[in-house]
Protein backbone atom coordinates (compact mmCIF):
# COMPACT_ATOMS: atom_id res chain seq x y z
CA UNK A 1 0.00 0.00 0.00
CA UNK A 2 1.30 3.04 -0.88
CA UNK A 3 1.30 4.76 2.82
CA UNK A 4 2.83 8.37 1.82
CA UNK A 5 0.38 9.22 -0.63
CA UNK A 6 -2.42 8.41 2.18
CA UNK A 7 -0.66 10.88 4.70
CA UNK A 8 -0.15 13.35 2.03
CA UNK A 9 -3.83 13.52 0.79
CA UNK A 10 -4.80 13.79 4.80
CA UNK A 11 -2.25 16.65 5.19
CA UNK A 12 -4.07 18.22 2.27
CA UNK A 13 -7.48 17.99 4.24
CA UNK A 14 -6.30 19.00 7.28
CA UNK A 15 -5.55 22.14 5.13
CA UNK A 16 -9.09 22.67 2.97
CA UNK A 17 -10.49 22.06 6.84
CA UNK A 18 -8.07 25.01 8.46
CA UNK A 19 -9.59 27.02 5.23
CA UNK A 20 -13.19 25.92 5.83
CA UNK A 21 -12.84 26.37 9.68
CA UNK A 22 -12.16 30.54 9.11
CA UNK A 23 -15.88 30.80 7.55
CA UNK A 24 -17.61 30.21 10.76
CA UNK A 25 -14.91 32.64 13.30
CA UNK A 26 -15.96 34.78 10.37
CA UNK A 27 -19.85 34.66 11.41
CA UNK A 28 -18.56 34.88 14.87
CA UNK A 29 -16.85 37.63 14.24
CA UNK A 30 -19.89 39.42 12.84
CA UNK A 31 -22.65 38.45 15.17
CA UNK A 32 -19.66 40.02 18.26
CA UNK A 33 -19.98 36.46 19.46
CA UNK A 34 -17.02 34.91 21.77
CA UNK A 35 -17.06 31.55 19.90
CA UNK A 36 -15.30 32.88 16.96
CA UNK A 37 -12.16 32.52 18.72
CA UNK A 38 -12.83 28.66 18.93
CA UNK A 39 -13.00 28.48 15.50
CA UNK A 40 -9.97 30.72 14.80
CA UNK A 41 -7.97 28.90 17.38
CA UNK A 42 -8.68 25.24 15.93
CA UNK A 43 -8.17 26.73 11.87
CA UNK A 44 -4.84 27.80 12.91
CA UNK A 45 -3.59 24.23 14.39
CA UNK A 46 -5.23 22.48 11.78
CA UNK A 47 -3.46 24.27 9.10
CA UNK A 48 0.29 23.93 11.13
CA UNK A 49 -0.06 20.12 11.32
CA UNK A 50 -2.12 19.57 7.59
CA UNK A 51 1.47 21.85 6.44
CA UNK A 52 3.83 19.09 8.25
CA UNK A 53 1.67 16.03 7.10
CA UNK A 54 1.55 17.34 3.62
CA UNK A 55 5.15 19.13 3.68
CA UNK A 56 7.03 16.00 1.77
CA UNK A 57 5.09 15.26 -1.00
CA UNK A 58 5.40 11.50 -2.53
CA UNK A 59 7.40 10.73 -5.18
CA UNK A 60 4.64 7.56 -6.10
CA UNK A 61 1.10 9.75 -6.12
CA UNK A 62 -0.35 6.67 -8.14
CA UNK A 63 -2.97 4.91 -5.82
CA UNK A 64 -5.09 2.04 -6.81
CA UNK A 65 -8.96 1.46 -5.66
CA UNK A 66 -7.55 0.16 -2.04
CA UNK A 67 -5.93 3.43 -1.11
CA UNK A 68 -8.67 5.40 -2.22
CA UNK A 69 -10.85 4.22 0.39
CA UNK A 70 -8.40 3.91 2.79
CA UNK A 71 -7.51 7.35 2.06
CA UNK A 72 -11.21 8.07 2.02
CA UNK A 73 -12.55 6.69 5.25
CA UNK A 74 -9.13 8.36 7.27
CA UNK A 75 -9.82 12.13 5.40
CA UNK A 76 -13.71 11.72 7.08
CA UNK A 77 -13.06 10.82 9.91
CA UNK A 78 -10.23 13.19 10.64
CA UNK A 79 -12.87 16.13 9.60
CA UNK A 80 -14.87 14.91 11.83
CA UNK A 81 -12.75 14.47 14.80
CA UNK A 82 -11.70 18.36 13.92
CA UNK A 83 -14.51 19.30 13.55
CA UNK A 84 -15.65 18.66 17.04
CA UNK A 85 -13.26 20.51 19.02
CA UNK A 86 -14.73 23.90 18.35
CA UNK A 87 -17.90 22.64 20.21
CA UNK A 88 -16.36 20.84 23.03
CA UNK A 89 -14.14 24.50 23.25
CA UNK A 90 -17.14 26.66 23.50
CA UNK A 91 -19.06 24.14 26.02
CA UNK A 92 -22.14 24.18 23.34
CA UNK A 93 -21.75 20.73 23.00
CA UNK A 94 -19.34 19.61 25.84
CA UNK A 95 -19.13 16.01 25.43
CA UNK A 96 -16.70 15.25 22.87
CA UNK A 97 -18.80 11.83 21.85
CA UNK A 98 -21.42 14.16 21.18
CA UNK A 99 -19.40 16.51 19.27
CA UNK A 100 -18.15 14.04 17.33
CA UNK A 101 -21.84 12.35 16.51
CA UNK A 102 -23.11 15.90 15.55
CA UNK A 103 -20.11 16.66 13.42
CA UNK A 104 -20.10 13.06 11.77
CA UNK A 105 -24.09 13.89 11.21
CA UNK A 106 -23.17 17.21 9.60
CA UNK A 107 -19.97 15.81 7.21
CA UNK A 108 -22.12 12.86 6.32
CA UNK A 109 -25.49 14.71 5.54
CA UNK A 110 -27.38 12.69 8.10
CA UNK A 111 -28.93 15.69 10.25
CA UNK A 112 -29.05 13.69 13.57
CA UNK A 113 -28.45 15.69 16.46
CA UNK A 114 -28.18 15.04 20.18
CA UNK A 115 -29.22 19.15 20.50
CA UNK A 116 -32.66 19.54 21.69
CA UNK A 117 -32.59 23.50 21.52
CA UNK A 118 -30.74 24.88 18.48
CA UNK A 119 -32.19 28.41 18.63
CA UNK A 120 -29.79 28.49 21.97
CA UNK A 121 -26.33 27.95 20.01
CA UNK A 122 -24.67 30.45 18.45
CA UNK A 123 -24.60 31.43 15.12
CA UNK A 124 -20.98 30.55 14.41
CA UNK A 125 -21.63 27.10 15.34
CA UNK A 126 -25.17 27.14 13.67
CA UNK A 127 -22.98 27.84 10.67
CA UNK A 128 -20.66 25.06 11.36
CA UNK A 129 -23.64 22.59 11.52
CA UNK A 130 -25.31 23.36 8.59
CA UNK A 131 -21.65 24.13 6.63
CA UNK A 132 -20.61 20.93 6.86
CA UNK A 133 -23.65 19.45 5.28
CA UNK A 134 -22.64 21.35 1.72
CA UNK A 135 -19.17 20.18 2.07
CA UNK A 136 -19.62 16.51 2.59
CA UNK A 137 -22.71 17.00 0.51
CA UNK A 138 -20.60 16.77 -2.70
CA UNK A 139 -17.19 15.36 -1.29
CA UNK A 140 -14.35 17.04 0.15
CA UNK A 141 -12.09 14.67 -1.91
CA UNK A 142 -13.90 15.39 -5.09
CA UNK A 143 -13.23 19.39 -4.08
CA UNK A 144 -9.45 18.39 -3.22
CA UNK A 145 -9.01 16.65 -6.63
CA UNK A 146 -11.28 20.14 -8.04
CA UNK A 147 -8.57 22.76 -6.91
CA UNK A 148 -5.95 20.94 -5.92
CA UNK A 149 -5.58 17.98 -8.38
CA UNK A 150 -2.93 15.13 -7.89
CA UNK A 151 -0.91 13.26 -10.76
CA UNK A 152 -0.76 10.09 -11.35
CA UNK A 153 -3.65 8.95 -13.33
CA UNK A 154 -5.32 7.30 -10.59
CA UNK A 155 -7.08 9.90 -8.94
CA UNK A 156 -10.68 8.34 -10.24
CA UNK A 157 -10.36 5.90 -7.40
CA UNK A 158 -10.70 8.77 -4.81
CA UNK A 159 -13.51 9.70 -6.82
CA UNK A 160 -14.94 6.40 -6.50
CA UNK A 161 -14.48 6.17 -3.26
CA UNK A 162 -16.17 8.96 -1.91
CA UNK A 163 -19.31 9.09 -4.86
CA UNK A 164 -22.66 7.56 -3.96
CA UNK A 165 -23.71 4.93 -5.98
CA UNK A 166 -23.13 1.75 -7.33
CA UNK A 167 -20.88 2.87 -10.55
CA UNK A 168 -18.70 6.44 -10.78
CA UNK A 169 -17.33 7.64 -13.95
CA UNK A 170 -15.76 10.76 -15.64
CA UNK A 171 -18.05 13.22 -17.44
CA UNK A 172 -15.30 13.92 -19.34
CA UNK A 173 -11.46 12.46 -19.91
CA UNK A 174 -9.96 14.20 -17.17
CA UNK A 175 -10.31 13.34 -13.25
CA UNK A 176 -10.20 17.26 -12.30
CA UNK A 177 -12.43 18.91 -14.88
CA UNK A 178 -15.12 15.77 -13.79
CA UNK A 179 -14.69 17.16 -10.15
CA UNK A 180 -14.58 20.80 -11.19
CA UNK A 181 -17.94 20.77 -13.72
CA UNK A 182 -19.47 18.58 -10.45
CA UNK A 183 -18.77 21.58 -8.18
CA UNK A 184 -20.02 23.79 -10.78
CA UNK A 185 -23.36 22.34 -11.27
CA UNK A 186 -23.52 21.85 -7.59
CA UNK A 187 -22.43 25.88 -6.49
CA UNK A 188 -24.66 26.79 -9.12
CA UNK A 189 -27.90 25.07 -7.42
CA UNK A 190 -27.07 26.36 -4.72
CA UNK A 191 -26.46 30.36 -5.66
CA UNK A 192 -30.09 29.51 -7.21
CA UNK A 193 -32.30 28.19 -4.40
CA UNK A 194 -30.22 30.93 -1.62
CA UNK A 195 -31.30 33.60 -4.09
CA UNK A 196 -34.59 32.23 -3.97
CA UNK A 197 -35.74 31.98 -0.36
CA UNK A 198 -33.96 35.66 -0.43
CA UNK A 199 -36.55 36.67 -2.37
CA UNK A 200 -39.63 35.10 -0.76
CA UNK A 201 -38.14 36.93 2.44
CA UNK A 202 -36.42 34.39 4.50
CA UNK A 203 -33.72 36.00 6.34
CA UNK A 204 -30.29 36.24 5.48
CA UNK A 205 -28.97 33.57 8.04
CA UNK A 206 -31.51 30.94 7.68
CA UNK A 207 -31.39 30.86 4.33
CA UNK A 208 -27.88 30.16 4.10
CA UNK A 209 -28.08 27.65 6.70
CA UNK A 210 -31.08 25.90 5.16
CA UNK A 211 -29.37 26.37 1.51
CA UNK A 212 -26.43 24.42 2.65
CA UNK A 213 -28.95 21.69 4.51
CA UNK A 214 -30.97 21.09 1.04
CA UNK A 215 -28.06 21.34 -1.09
CA UNK A 216 -26.21 19.04 1.04
CA UNK A 217 -29.31 16.63 2.01
CA UNK A 218 -28.60 17.03 5.05
CA UNK A 219 -31.32 18.59 7.74
CA UNK A 220 -29.68 20.80 9.99
CA UNK A 221 -31.99 23.36 10.75
CA UNK A 222 -32.02 26.54 12.94
CA UNK A 223 -34.78 26.29 14.15
CA UNK A 224 -36.39 23.73 16.47
CA UNK A 225 -39.29 23.14 14.53
CA UNK A 226 -37.07 22.71 11.97
CA UNK A 227 -38.82 24.12 8.72
CA UNK A 228 -42.42 24.54 10.22
CA UNK A 229 -42.53 27.84 10.99
CA UNK A 230 -41.80 29.02 7.51
CA UNK A 231 -44.03 30.62 4.98
CA UNK A 232 -45.50 28.39 2.70
CA UNK A 233 -43.82 29.70 -0.60
CA UNK A 234 -40.58 29.07 1.58
CA UNK A 235 -41.08 25.25 2.55
CA UNK A 236 -42.14 24.62 -1.13
CA UNK A 237 -38.86 26.18 -2.48
CA UNK A 238 -37.25 23.87 -0.05
CA UNK A 239 -38.94 21.15 -1.00
CA UNK A 240 -38.67 21.24 -4.75
CA UNK A 241 -34.68 21.79 -4.10
CA UNK A 242 -34.42 18.67 -2.32
CA UNK A 243 -35.86 16.76 -4.95
CA UNK A 244 -33.40 18.56 -7.61
CA UNK A 245 -30.45 18.09 -5.11
CA UNK A 246 -31.78 14.26 -5.29
CA UNK A 247 -31.17 13.84 -9.10
CA UNK A 248 -27.97 12.11 -10.38
CA UNK A 249 -26.07 15.00 -11.51
CA UNK A 250 -24.98 13.57 -14.91
CA UNK A 251 -28.59 14.65 -15.74
CA UNK A 252 -27.60 18.33 -14.97
CA UNK A 253 -24.27 17.62 -17.10
CA UNK A 254 -26.30 16.61 -19.93
CA UNK A 255 -28.94 18.95 -19.96
CA UNK A 256 -26.81 21.85 -19.90
CA UNK A 257 -24.65 20.28 -22.82
CA UNK A 258 -27.98 20.58 -24.47
CA UNK A 259 -28.20 16.48 -24.93
CA UNK A 260 -31.28 16.14 -24.16
CA UNK A 261 -31.61 12.49 -25.22
CA UNK A 262 -29.11 11.65 -23.20
CA UNK A 263 -30.45 13.21 -20.05
CA UNK A 264 -34.04 11.84 -20.33
CA UNK A 265 -32.76 8.32 -21.16
CA UNK A 266 -31.29 8.07 -17.56
CA UNK A 267 -33.52 5.11 -16.19
CA UNK A 268 -32.97 5.90 -12.97
CA UNK A 269 -33.99 9.04 -12.93
CA UNK A 270 -37.62 8.40 -14.16
CA UNK A 271 -37.75 5.51 -11.31
CA UNK A 272 -36.84 8.46 -8.89
CA UNK A 273 -39.69 10.44 -9.98
CA UNK A 274 -42.31 7.92 -10.03
CA UNK A 275 -41.13 6.85 -6.25
CA UNK A 276 -42.07 10.41 -5.28
CA UNK A 277 -45.29 10.99 -7.11
CA UNK A 278 -46.61 7.61 -5.81
CA UNK A 279 -45.83 8.30 -2.60
CA UNK A 280 -46.77 11.79 -2.39
CA UNK A 281 -50.07 10.64 -3.52
CA UNK A 282 -49.94 7.79 -1.22
CA UNK A 283 -49.82 9.61 2.22
CA UNK A 284 -51.52 12.48 0.42
CA UNK A 285 -54.57 9.77 0.84
CA UNK A 286 -53.55 8.59 4.32
CA UNK A 287 -53.49 12.53 6.01
CA UNK A 288 -57.40 12.58 5.86
CA UNK A 289 -58.58 14.98 8.28
CA UNK A 290 -55.21 15.08 9.61
CA UNK A 291 -54.05 18.01 7.73
CA UNK A 292 -56.74 20.45 6.25
CA UNK A 293 -56.94 22.06 2.94
CA UNK A 294 -55.79 20.42 -0.36
CA UNK A 295 -52.84 22.74 -0.36
CA UNK A 296 -51.44 22.29 2.73
CA UNK A 297 -52.13 18.61 2.73
CA UNK A 298 -50.47 18.28 -0.72
CA UNK A 299 -47.67 20.17 0.46
CA UNK A 300 -47.12 18.40 3.79
CA UNK A 301 -47.09 14.85 1.88
CA UNK A 302 -45.05 16.16 -0.92
CA UNK A 303 -42.33 18.01 1.49
CA UNK A 304 -41.76 14.71 3.87
CA UNK A 305 -42.07 12.12 0.80
CA UNK A 306 -38.87 14.03 -0.92
CA UNK A 307 -37.42 14.72 2.76
CA UNK A 308 -37.01 11.18 3.11
CA UNK A 309 -36.30 10.09 0.04
CA UNK A 310 -33.25 12.66 -0.48
CA UNK A 311 -32.15 11.70 3.26
CA UNK A 312 -32.63 15.54 3.70
CA UNK A 313 -34.29 15.06 6.83
CA UNK A 314 -36.40 18.86 7.16
CA UNK A 315 -39.57 18.05 8.60
CA UNK A 316 -42.94 20.36 8.44
CA UNK A 317 -45.03 17.82 10.62
CA UNK A 318 -44.42 15.06 13.37
CA UNK A 319 -45.11 12.06 11.42
CA UNK A 320 -44.93 10.38 14.36
CA UNK A 321 -48.01 10.64 14.75
CA UNK A 322 -49.15 9.89 11.63
CA UNK A 323 -51.38 6.86 10.40
CA UNK A 324 -48.84 3.61 10.23
CA UNK A 325 -49.50 2.96 6.97
CA UNK A 326 -47.95 6.60 6.42
CA UNK A 327 -44.89 5.52 8.20
CA UNK A 328 -44.58 2.81 6.38
CA UNK A 329 -44.03 5.00 2.82
CA UNK A 330 -41.61 7.04 5.18
CA UNK A 331 -39.97 4.04 6.14
CA UNK A 332 -39.17 2.43 2.96
CA UNK A 333 -38.02 5.69 1.30
CA UNK A 334 -35.41 6.00 4.33
CA UNK A 335 -34.53 2.97 2.74
CA UNK A 336 -34.56 3.81 -1.10
CA UNK A 337 -33.00 6.99 -1.21
CA UNK A 338 -32.22 9.18 -3.64
CA UNK A 339 -30.45 8.74 -7.20
CA UNK A 340 -26.64 7.60 -7.39
CA UNK A 341 -24.47 10.26 -8.16
CA UNK A 342 -26.46 13.01 -6.29
CA UNK A 343 -26.01 14.52 -3.02
CA UNK A 344 -28.79 12.16 -1.31
CA UNK A 345 -27.65 8.64 0.97
CA UNK A 346 -29.47 5.74 1.13
CA UNK A 347 -29.79 2.49 -0.80
CA UNK A 348 -30.26 4.85 -3.97
CA UNK A 349 -32.84 3.80 -6.66
CA UNK A 350 -30.67 2.71 -8.99
CA UNK A 351 -29.55 -0.30 -7.01
CA UNK A 352 -33.19 -1.12 -6.49
CA UNK A 353 -34.07 -1.04 -10.06
CA UNK A 354 -31.21 -3.49 -10.87
CA UNK A 355 -32.28 -5.80 -7.87
CA UNK A 356 -36.19 -5.73 -9.52
CA UNK A 357 -34.58 -6.65 -13.07
CA UNK A 358 -32.37 -9.28 -11.44
CA UNK A 359 -35.47 -10.59 -9.35
CA UNK A 360 -37.46 -10.77 -13.11
CA UNK A 361 -34.62 -12.60 -14.83
CA UNK A 362 -34.58 -15.09 -12.59
CA UNK A 363 -38.28 -15.58 -12.21
CA UNK A 364 -38.10 -15.51 -16.57
CA UNK A 365 -35.15 -18.31 -16.05
CA UNK A 366 -37.91 -20.95 -14.24
CA UNK A 367 -40.00 -20.38 -16.84
CA UNK A 368 -38.07 -20.35 -19.65
CA UNK A 369 -34.86 -22.23 -18.54
CA UNK A 370 -32.98 -21.80 -21.84
CA UNK A 371 -33.50 -17.95 -22.47
CA UNK A 372 -30.67 -15.98 -21.70
CA UNK A 373 -31.93 -12.81 -20.23
CA UNK A 374 -29.97 -9.62 -20.31
CA UNK A 375 -30.70 -7.03 -17.71
CA UNK A 376 -30.47 -3.19 -19.32
CA UNK A 377 -30.62 0.00 -17.97
CA UNK A 378 -30.60 3.17 -19.81
CA UNK A 379 -31.23 1.41 -22.59
CA UNK A 380 -27.68 -0.45 -22.91
CA UNK A 381 -26.82 -4.33 -21.76
CA UNK A 382 -25.92 -4.20 -17.77
CA UNK A 383 -21.82 -6.00 -16.89
CA UNK A 384 -22.67 -9.08 -14.33
CA UNK A 385 -20.49 -7.74 -12.75
CA UNK A 386 -22.22 -4.57 -11.70
CA UNK A 387 -25.55 -7.24 -11.02
CA UNK A 388 -22.98 -9.01 -8.90
CA UNK A 389 -21.70 -5.97 -7.36
CA UNK A 390 -25.13 -5.00 -6.51
CA UNK A 391 -25.92 -8.12 -4.90
CA UNK A 392 -22.50 -8.11 -2.83
CA UNK A 393 -23.79 -4.92 -1.48
CA UNK A 394 -27.18 -5.58 -0.12
CA UNK A 395 -25.57 -8.38 1.58
CA UNK A 396 -23.25 -6.38 3.35
CA UNK A 397 -25.61 -3.29 4.02
CA UNK A 398 -27.89 -5.99 5.58
CA UNK A 399 -24.98 -7.51 8.09
CA UNK A 400 -24.05 -4.16 8.99
CA UNK A 401 -27.63 -3.75 9.41
CA UNK A 402 -28.64 -5.98 11.64
CA UNK A 403 -25.82 -5.84 13.63
CA UNK A 404 -26.03 -2.14 14.67
CA UNK A 405 -29.45 -2.88 15.41
CA UNK A 406 -28.34 -5.99 18.07
CA UNK A 407 -25.58 -3.37 19.58
CA UNK A 408 -28.34 -0.63 19.67
CA UNK A 409 -30.95 -2.28 21.89
CA UNK A 410 -28.02 -3.15 24.18
CA UNK A 411 -29.37 0.43 25.09
CA UNK A 412 -32.80 -1.40 26.36
CA UNK A 413 -34.53 1.31 23.82
CA UNK A 414 -38.18 0.08 22.30
CA UNK A 415 -37.85 -1.61 19.09
CA UNK A 416 -39.17 1.04 16.97
CA UNK A 417 -36.58 3.49 18.62
CA UNK A 418 -33.66 1.42 17.82
CA UNK A 419 -34.86 -0.28 14.63
CA UNK A 420 -35.72 3.50 13.03
CA UNK A 421 -32.15 4.86 14.59
CA UNK A 422 -30.16 2.36 12.30
CA UNK A 423 -32.34 2.98 9.41
CA UNK A 424 -32.32 6.88 9.92
CA UNK A 425 -28.33 7.28 10.37
CA UNK A 426 -27.41 4.22 8.18
CA UNK A 427 -29.23 5.91 5.27
CA UNK A 428 -28.15 9.26 6.39
CA UNK A 429 -31.62 10.88 6.99
CA UNK A 430 -31.62 12.14 10.43
CA UNK A 431 -34.91 11.81 12.06
CA UNK A 432 -36.32 8.48 12.85
CA UNK A 433 -39.30 7.65 14.59
CA UNK A 434 -40.53 7.47 18.84
CA UNK A 435 -37.80 8.39 20.97
CA UNK A 436 -35.75 9.75 17.82
CA UNK A 437 -38.41 11.12 15.99
CA UNK A 438 -38.50 14.34 14.42
CA UNK A 439 -39.48 16.57 17.73
CA UNK A 440 -37.13 14.92 19.17
CA UNK A 441 -33.13 13.89 19.08
CA UNK A 442 -30.60 11.56 19.91
CA UNK A 443 -29.31 12.78 23.38
CA UNK A 444 -30.74 9.89 25.32
CA UNK A 445 -28.33 7.21 24.02
CA UNK A 446 -25.68 6.12 25.42
CA UNK A 447 -22.59 6.99 24.14
CA UNK A 448 -21.38 3.50 22.78
CA UNK A 449 -24.45 3.98 21.07
CA UNK A 450 -23.42 7.22 19.55
CA UNK A 451 -20.40 5.98 18.15
CA UNK A 452 -21.99 2.79 16.65
CA UNK A 453 -24.50 5.28 14.94
CA UNK A 454 -21.55 7.76 14.07
CA UNK A 455 -19.94 4.56 12.09
CA UNK A 456 -23.08 3.78 10.85
CA UNK A 457 -23.47 7.40 9.41
CA UNK A 458 -19.51 7.19 7.86
CA UNK A 459 -20.42 4.04 6.82
CA UNK A 460 -23.67 4.72 4.89
CA UNK A 461 -22.34 7.82 3.03
CA UNK A 462 -19.21 6.45 1.83
CA UNK A 463 -20.75 3.03 0.27
CA UNK A 464 -19.67 0.88 3.19
CA UNK A 465 -16.47 -0.64 1.92
CA UNK A 466 -14.32 2.12 2.31
CA UNK A 467 -15.19 1.55 6.57
CA UNK A 468 -14.76 -1.63 6.04
CA UNK A 469 -11.35 -1.82 4.78
CA UNK A 470 -10.64 0.48 7.27
CA UNK A 471 -11.43 -2.39 10.16
CA UNK A 472 -9.69 -5.53 8.35
CA UNK A 473 -7.10 -6.61 9.85
CA UNK A 474 -5.58 -7.82 6.36
CA UNK A 475 -5.36 -4.53 4.46
CA UNK A 476 -2.87 -3.64 7.44
CA UNK A 477 -0.37 -6.70 7.89
CA UNK A 478 1.48 -5.57 5.04
CA UNK A 479 2.48 -2.13 5.66
CA UNK A 480 2.55 -2.55 9.57
CA UNK A 481 6.54 -1.76 8.67
CA UNK A 482 6.35 0.29 6.41
CA UNK A 483 4.04 2.62 8.39
CA UNK A 484 6.84 3.09 10.93
CA UNK A 485 9.36 3.60 8.29
CA UNK A 486 7.01 6.41 6.77
CA UNK A 487 6.47 8.07 10.53
CA UNK A 488 10.20 8.01 11.09
CA UNK A 489 11.32 9.38 7.62
CA UNK A 490 8.62 12.18 8.21
CA UNK A 491 10.15 13.69 10.93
Amino acid sequence: MNINIIRYILGLVLKIEAGLLLLPAIVGMFYREDTFSAYLIVATLTFIVGSIVSMAKPKNTVFHLKEGCIATALSWILLSLVGAIPFVITKEIPSFVDAFFETVSGFTTTGASILSDVESISHASLFWRSFTHWVGGMGVLVFLLAIMPLSGGSNINLMKAESPGPSVGKLVPKVRSSATILYQIYFGMTLIQFVLLLIFKMPVFDAMCLTFGTAGTGGFGVRNDSIASYSVYQQWIIGIFMMLFGINFNFYYFFLRKKMRKAFAIEEVRWYLLFIIGATLGIFLQLGGMVSGFEHKLRVAFFQVVSMITTTGYSTADFNVWLPNAQLILLLLMFSGACAGSTGGGFKVSRIVILLKAFVREIKSYIHPKSVGQIRMDKSPLPEGVVKSTMVYLATYILIFIVSHFLITLDGKDFLTSFSAVTATFNNIGPGLSEVGPMSNYASLSAFSKLVLSFDMLAGRLELFPMLLLITPAMWKNTHKQSKHDLVSLF
